[in-house]
């Protein structure tokens, strides 16, 4: 393969979300990319349902964060989750959190800089990858998209990749050569298997039911529902439906999640119409023969006018890549890791590597980046990977703590349905809803030991916490506000228009300028090398901002991570850009 024959820089194969904010920001720094995508039209799954403050962030630093809030679900609309017994029974707990609109005002309002710099948003992926699609097809001048085409072979060698492409319709073959190839294409990916990468399963004992029979102290399961244990690992039946029947807010209001102990979590995809159901699947009951209408009605406990639009078993899993890529072949998104669905971190996980993965590759094409960027990408991703596994497989097993303290007396209107329904209300308030509040791990990630890191000269005593994969505590419920070398930095809004992150420079890195420091050596030596970089100085006539991340200088990635720190110039300045770039050996 000559290093003149390509067709383009980089080929994504998988449209999905990632693949799509990957060629997003390729575009944003100027990088040609070809995307490949199996299906010929975006999905029509609306599976998915937030899209976390972190994700807003980087959608807000590709410019297209208020695109996505016009289709989203209206600011106003509530975010309750509430646990009841069925659809006609009794409400058992209820968990509220601010509207959008509310927490833009509590955003703008923060001077604690442990918020991110927008709020949260519920919309489905049948939404999401649409509007995503669009903005490539209608103003990304280096992006070509080719929906209905394939991966179905790759070869690679010290200077690109070759890979064939096929039609899902007419069978034509394209052989297209690149500089790289990164597999967005899903759990089970074309490109992880191409590069022989075993997807490690990570154990999940909460989930899975023994031989005794976890259940045996439900005697509803078997008395009241007929129902045995569901099989090793849980699995459930997904049912997307549309539905205007308005038995299904009279009982306990709009609501984004329904959910009652054992019989089934219901969310309200878009607070209209649309709907999606898990209900575990019996033990030898064949998925293939359900009546997807009569297991709705059951699991609801009454009859509605419904449509249903798709049905199927499924098996939550918890997956890692036992790595995230070698040569030229990388990967992003589902095919590096999958996550059981509580705590919404599958697609919001993969829209960071590819935030994380975007510069890197443009730093190696325009030939400032060094070797190390990718070894870091692995090294950086996969860490937060594991964390994000660790709290979805805790989140599951809360679940499963609830059911287990299910009786048969709280769907009975009696006195001690009274007494039993308090006693489970009060054990479901006990354990919370981490899941939905989940802010350290969400945007408190710390890209530890990586090698684009500098060490803290500031407060190189300081040690850092290493939540990875420790069992849960404060640091997955909260983010402590720093500007420590590999954390996503404080946000603040300035004024009413201007929030500090959109000073930061989305193609370069950024110094942030608080103190009086002279400057000019940075920029001559980052310029020397051909380092992109942009000099913030913020107007902070209060000293909050410079209060706020403790030192002067702050040097912050192009995917918004603290690459170095100090409070002057440091003497090593060389050492310190070859570090950040990728290029000290």
């Amino acid at each position: 393969m000559s290093k003149h024959d390509y067709d383009t820089q980089v080929l994504i194969a998988g449209g999905g979300p990632v693949g799509l904010s990957l060629a997003l920001e390729l575009n944003l720094h100027g990088i040609k990319a070809l995307l490949c995508e199996k299906h010929p039209e975006t999905t029509r799954h609306p599976k998915m349902d937030i899209t976390n403050g972190r994700t807003m962030e980087l959608f807000r630093r590709l410019g297209i964060s208020k695109i996505v809030r016009a289709k989203a679900i209206a600011q106003d609309h509530a975010f309750n989750v509430v646990w009841a017994t069925d659809l006609t029974g009794w409400e058992l707990a209820r968990f509220q959190y601010p509207t959008v609109k509310d927490m833009w005002d509590k955003i703008k309002a923060d001077r604690s800089g442990t918020l991110t710099a927008e709020p949260y948003l519920r919309i489905s992926q049948v939404l999401m990858e649409p509007i995503l699609k669009k903005l490539l097809e209608e103003e990304a001048d280096e992006i070509d998209l080719k929906f209905g085409w394939a991966l179905e072979s790759f070869e690679q060698d010290e200077t690109g990749v070759s890979s064939t492409l096929c039609h899902y319709k007419t069978r034509e073959r394209k052989t297209v050569y690149s500089r790289y190839l990164i597999g967005c294409d899903g759990a089970n990916s074309r490109v992880r298997r191409g590069l022989g990468i075993e997807m490690d399963e990570i154990s999940a004992p909460e989930l899975v039911y023994d031989s005794a029979g976890v259940f045996s102290n439900i005697v509803y399961a078997t008395k009241m529902l007929g129902r045995k244990k569901p099989p090793p690992g849980g699995l459930l039946y997904i049912i997307h439906f549309k539905s205007e029947d308005k038995s299904l807010r009279d009982k306990f209001g709009q609501v984004w999640h329904l959910q009652s102990p054992s019989k089934f979590t219901l969310i309200s995809q878009n607070d209209k119409d649309i709907w999606t159901i898990h209900i575990p699947i019996q033990i030898g009951q064949d998925p293939d023969k359900i009546d997807p209408y009569q297991f709705l009605f059951e699991a609801l406990g009454r009859e509605i006018d419904a449509e249903i639009q798709l049905a199927n078993a499924w098996q939550p899993q918890l997956g890692l890549a036992q790595n995230f890529g070698q040569g030229r072949v990388w990967l992003a998104g589902d095919s590096a890791h999958q996550f059981i669905p509580t705590g919404g971190y599958g697609m919001n996980t993969g829209i960071a590597d590819a935030a994380g993965l975007g510069w890197k590759l443009a730093a190696l094409l325009q030939g400032w980046g060094g070797e190390n960027l990718l070894t870091a990408y692995d090294i950086e991703r996969r860490q937060v990977s594991v964390r994000n596994l660790e709290a979805s497989k805790h989140h599951a097993s809360q679940r499963i703590k609830i059911l287990q303290a299910e009786t048969i007396d709280i769907y009975r209107g009696t006195p001690k349905g009274m007494a039993a329904r308090k006693q489970i209300s009060e054990k479901i308030t006990q354990i919370g809803n981490l899941e939905n509040e989940a802010w350290g791990i969400e945007y408190g990630y710390i890209y530890q030991n990586s090698p684009l890191i500098c060490p803290d000269t500031v407060s190189p005593a300081q040690p850092l916490t290493q939540p990875f994969a420790e069992p849960p505590h404060k640091d997955w419920a909260h983010y402590q506000a720093s500007s420590r070398p590999g954390g996503r930095p404080p946000s603040l809004w300035l004024d009413k228009e201007t929030a500090l992150f959109d000073l930061f420079d989305p193609k370069a890195f950024t110094l942030l300028c608080l103190g009086n420091q002279d400057v000019s050596s940075f920029v001559k030596q980052a310029k020397k090398i051909g380092l992109p970089l942009s000099l913030c100085v913020p107007k902070d006539k209060t000293g909050r901002v410079r209060a706020l991340y403790g030192c002067d200088l702050i040097l912050i990635r192009p995917d918004q991570h603290v690459a170095w720190r100090g409070n002057s110039v440091p003497k090593n300045l060389r050492d310190v850009l070859d570090i950040i770039r990728g290029a000290k050996d």
